[in-house]
């Protein structure tokens, strides 16, 4: 990985591709299911349908409303189009640990949630 002033740039589904420091996409066109499966990968995190399902969600969102989701309004967001036994925390945590909203809008490349630890 090399460091640049305020980001790095890392290889990921054989693209050299800007990141922050902390690992999110600086472009949104650079993210790709490649480039996803590479970064849930460094989280260590095998992706499965249920993680598309929020993964696509997630950028349904994003480009819905022009920001990422923190907690709560994923989960609404999960209960309205995956339905409510999927809209808790609990099942968010059991695909994306340890923080749901930060890993998944990572993983899906888009920007960390302002409310986010």
């Amino acid at each position: 990985m090399k460091k640049g002033k305020q980001h790095n740039t890392k290889q990921l589904a054989g693209k050299n591709i800007d990141v922050d420091k902390e690992g999110y996409l600086r472009h949104l066109d650079d993210w790709s299911e490649g480039v996803a499966e590479c970064i849930a990968q460094e989280e260590g995190i095998i992706l499965t349908q249920d993680h598309w399902a929020v993964i696509n969600l997630l950028r349904e969102f994003y480009h819905t409303f022009d920001v990422s989701p923190a907690m709560r309004p994923l989960v609404k967001y999960v209960g309205i189009h995956l339905g409510k036994e999927k809209a808790n925390s609990i099942y968010l945590l059991t695909l994306f640990p340890p923080s749901p909203a930060r890993i998944a809008s990572k993983i899906a490349g888009l920007p960390r949630p302002a409310n986010c630890l």
